[in-house]
């Protein structure tokens, strides 16, 4: 039965919609032909129905809240019966953790908090859990359990449970925990990562993701699994990744009016769908502030004069030798009349951060399979 229903779907991709036949060479698998001729994306979208007649895995659309244009999160299911959290899907780093009821800080006073007691799948691993974000941590402990995230059902996931969460910096967020997407390399000891856990299991259609991110309303997808052609135009340019930890790439340069303002010679960057600014070494971004026009307000903000949105220049960031403009429009956000800049300095760093201010112009492919990034003008 799974044979048959494969080999229809090729017949019809191969010959309907005036796509030329493909031979199926002997020895060489239906997927590796669909990949060679550029097909296999348009196969596992269009007939994702018969994904549980194959081993190809589950392709799943997570859809995420646009909190502000700063937060993005979406939701999971840990547990059996299931217990739900609203989690950060963070390129940025690898673990997973949610708030749990041995957690008497504020911030998990104020969130929902998982019960070991009340889940018949979790184990206790026994081991301790230590994450120290850019803002923020947490300490707890590892356990296993299910972890579901859209249609896909993640077994024996390991899961980190809070006991502290220390000041407030997660105390009046609009999301419980944090799901890492980062390289396993990045993970706490012990740790596995969620979208490795589904690789390694093969309960993802292709071993990639992709994320779209919208502005000023709904929309925003996490794509597991597959490309979302919808939420782009044009073509995707692949970016090498060169430290398989982060999500990192080489930056070439950063220009304005073929000027280069930051990053000459080329840097290291990382593209992180946790960070809402995009971040890059103190003098650079101050540089690339004063040729935007931006003045440093009262809280450490720079503010722009909303006035001048039409008459200032597009930032262009150079990867892999394609061109990345982010135009005013990008790179400024309005609250009430005010508009401020999206960049931001960070002292004692060469590394630069392309958190969403640059992912919610650009659709952004995370390929774990090929240990690469794909970028496309997202629509």
């Amino acid at each position: 039965m799974r044979c048959l229903v494969l080999l229809l779907a090729f017949l019809a991709l191969s010959q309907g919609n005036g796509i030329t036949r493909i031979p199926l060479h002997r020895g060489k698998s239906l997927r590796k032909s669909l990949k060679e001729h550029g097909l296999l994306d348009e196969f596992l979208m269009k007939h994702k129905t018969n994904r549980k007649f194959s081993n190809f895995g589950e392709v799943a659309s997570e859809p995420l809240t646009n909190f502000l244009d700063c937060q993005y999160f979406g939701k999971i299911q840990i547990g059996t019966p299931p217990q739900e959290f609203t989690v950060v899907f963070d390129t940025g780093s690898s673990d997973l953790w949610v708030p749990s009821v041995y957690c008497q800080s504020d911030a998990c006073q104020n969130h929902h908090r998982f019960n070991p007691a009340k889940s018949s799948t979790f184990q206790n691993m026994h081991k301790p859990l230590s994450i120290a974000y850019g803002t923020g941590s947490m300490q707890g402990i590892l356990g296993y359990d299910t972890v579901t995230v859209s249609n896909i059902v993640d077994t024996h996931q390991t899961v980190g449970l809070s006991t502290v969460e220390p000041g407030d910096v997660f105390t009046y967020s609009e999301f419980d925990g944090i799901l890492g997407l980062a390289y396993p390399s990045l993970a706490s000891e012990y740790s596995v990562p969620v979208f490795d856990n589904m690789m390694d299991k093969h309960l993802v259609a292709q071993d990639l993701f992709s994320v779209y991110m919208s502005r000023n309303g709904p929309g925003s997808m996490l794509t597991l699994g597959a490309i979302d052609h919808s939420h782009y135009t044009g073509t995707l340019h692949w970016v090498p990744v060169t430290v398989q930890q982060y999500w990192q790439f080489t930056l070439d340069s950063v220009t304005v009016d073929g000027v280069v303002v930051a990053c000459e010679g080329g840097c290291q960057a990382i593209l992180d769908t946790g960070t809402s600014m995009l971040v890059g070494p103190s003098n650079d971004i101050l540089n690339i502030q004063s040729v935007i026009g931006a003045t440093q307000g009262q809280y450490g903000e720079f503010d722009i004069n909303c006035g001048n949105l039409s008459k200032m220049p597009s930032v262009v960031f150079e990867i892999n030798g394609k061109k990345y403009p982010l135009p005013p429009s990008a790179y400024t956000s309005e609250d009430q009349g005010v508009c401020t800049s999206g960049f931001q300095g960070e002292t004692d760093s060469d590394q630069w951060i392309l958190g969403d201010v640059f992912i919610r112009e650009y659709f952004s492919v995370f390929d774990r399979a090929n240990n690469r990034l794909g970028l496309a003008k997202a629509v």
